[in-house]
């Protein structure tokens, strides 16, 4: 039932002839993770009863689980580049891979750099920026306000400003042009195989964080076709996407006027293309 954040050590011991009731519990709920087809149930318990205050609020979590419900969603959070990212009731739950985008951002941010998270989510990418890097200013974006309320909790302790915004309509106008790092984990699925994710993914996560249109680089050809005019000089675009989709968010982002080439990472299944605008010519 999809990925999980690495759990905190389980409060309760380990059994024992006499179990305690603690003990008796954890079993309990290992067996009902489990019976609703959670592969890693002993951790997904020890996780839960981590975060949980009492008995009532272990069943509550576990009930959710079982229906259905990302683990993040459950628990309220995600690891993310060694950072608890909160994530919200239907927010789309920030993928490990997309851990290889932000050592890729990391990569090019210029000392006191402005950074952008467009499609931000739960502002995940934008904030593990901010923590791995010299940020000087930073912003971020989601058409989704559940979304936008969830990364404004998550970047209130690092400045950062976020808006209810379709891509760039919503921005303050005085980004124009001063953007060092554009990042954006916009959907690349293409529309005929949503139905092939996960149920938790598909069910619980918003359409519009998956769905990359007929071809799946619909979102990314708006998001490379309007990304210059908010760039530095110099700056950089940075894109997750599929390995079947990379060469067309290549193209896109050449006919964006922006030099591209593409990243992969073998350990993570992860890959991401980076357009460079044209530096400032010298006067």
């Amino acid at each position: 039932m999809g990925s999980f954040p690495t759990p905190s050590p389980s409060p309760f011991p380990s059994p024992s002839p006499s179990p305690s009731p603690e003990v008796s519990l954890l079993d309990s709920v290992v067996g009902r993770l489990r019976r609703a087809g959670c592969v890693f149930a002993e951790d997904e318990a020890a996780l839960i009863f981590s975060v949980a205050r009492d008995r009532r609020d272990v069943d509550g979590m576990v009930r959710e689980r079982v229906r259905g419900l990302p683990l993040e969603q459950v628990v309220g959070f995600a690891e993310f580049c060694g950072l608890r990212v909160g994530v919200s009731a239907g927010v789309f739950v920030p993928r490990r891979r997309t851990e290889f985008l932000v050592r890729q951002a990391l990569g090019v941010l210029p000392e006191r750099g402005v950074v952008l998270d467009l499609c931000c989510g739960s502002g995940a990418l934008g904030l593990a920026v901010a923590h791995g890097g010299p940020v000087c200013e930073l912003h971020a974006a989601d058409i989704d306000p559940v979304a936008v309320d969830c990364a404004r909790g998550n970047l209130a302790g690092v400045g950062g400003q976020v808006y209810v915004s379709d891509l760039y309509d919503g921005l303050p106008a005085r980004l124009r042009g001063r953007v060092d790092v554009l990042v954006a984990n916009a959907p690349y699925v293409p529309s005929a195989e949503i139905g092939l994710l996960p149920a938790e993914a598909r069910e619980y996560e918003p359409q519009a964080a998956l769905d990359g249109g007929s071809d799946g680089v619909e979102v990314q050809r708006r998001v490379a076709a309007g990304a210059r005019a908010w760039l530095a000089p110099g700056g950089r675009l940075l894109i997750e996407t599929g390995e079947r989709q990379a060469e067309r968010t290549v193209r896109a982002m050449a006919d964006g006027g922006l030099a591209a080439r593409v990243e992969e990472c073998e350990e993570l299944g992860a890959t991401v293309v980076i357009g460079t605008a044209a530096p400032q010519e010298p006067s």
